[in-house]
């Protein structure tokens, strides 16, 4: 178990960059709005998808919007001030917190997943006023991985007009952006929604992105049944809660053979 699955996990970084910059030019060009708005978080994730956009469009058409909210992480803020200097992309910070917190206060009873899902949907809404104003395609920045387990919110950051990235694990898009060179304090910071003070996405999630992608790219790109990944030595109760989150969310960029709603349809239950 581990060092196998990760290296068939490995991609051609070269090729994936072609193809999704070629997408991503494609799809703008189609539309008729060659530029881009990504709300950028300060991850790996939207840099990822900033930097492809940005190579893909020209720098000067991709507008970077920092939506931080009161209890924001101050490195996220560093970090995307760190990218946007280093891709030299045209920028605005849209404060959100005075813009979510008056329904914050008519249910004071939310918990953090409302809260969160809130904030998610208000950024939304910014990206899609921007685009407006910019005249861009608004560019999504969610994974492979996030996509097969529903870790996402609808409306929110899934509402968008591109998905260059979501054809890519978690393990691919680390792979891709250190390839691109982006700021090392990205590459190394733990994957957070920055939804709330101290939130990360491995701890919300309850296992790292590492062990899933494993699990979901036997599952998804190899087509094993939940036994075949049980017999690769990963644990029965974890392989089969994986497969449960998939078959609950199945809602692309393409690189894979399997790609999400292209190829890989879910037409048998493969548990038990």
């Amino acid at each position: 178990m581990g060092d196998g699955v990760l290296a068939r996990l490995s991609i051609d970084t070269d090729l994936a960059t072609q193809v999704l910059c070629g997408f991503i030019h494609d799809q703008t060009q189609k539309a008729g709005l060659p530029r881009a708005v990504i709300a950028l978080s300060g991850g790996i994730d939207s840099a990822l998808s900033a930097a492809l956009a940005a190579r893909a469009l020209g720098t000067e058409n991709v507008l970077a919007i920092r939506m931080p909210w009161r209890d924001s992480a101050p490195n996220s803020l560093a970090d995307a001030d760190l990218l946007i200097e280093a891709l030299g992309l045209p920028a605005l910070t849209v404060e959100i917190t005075e813009m979510v917190l008056p329904l914050f206060e008519r249910f004071p009873q939310m918990d953090r997943r409302r809260r969160g899902n809130i904030m998610a949907r208000q950024r939304m809404i910014v990206s899609y006023d921007q685009s407006v104003a910019w005249g861009g395609l608004v560019m999504g920045t969610s994974n492979k991985t996030e996509f097969l387990l529903g870790y996402s919110t609808i409306y929110g950051d899934s509402g968008v007009a591109l998905q260059p990235i979501a054809d890519l694990y978690k393990a691919q898009v680390r792979q891709l952006a250190a390839a691109l060179d982006l700021p090392q304090s990205i590459l190394d910071k733990a994957p957070s929604a920055d939804l709330w003070e101290g939130q990360t996405d491995e701890e919300e999630l309850g296992f790292t992105y590492e062990q899933v992608d494993q699990v979901l790219y036997l599952l998804v790109d190899e087509r094993y049944v939940v036994d075949e990944v049980v017999e690769e030595g990963f644990e029965r109760n974890f392989v089969e809660d994986v497969w449960r989150r998939v078959k609950a969310n199945h809602y692309n960029a393409r690189l894979s053979n399997r790609a999400l709603g292209h190829d890989f349809l879910y037409l048998r239950d493969w548990v038990g």
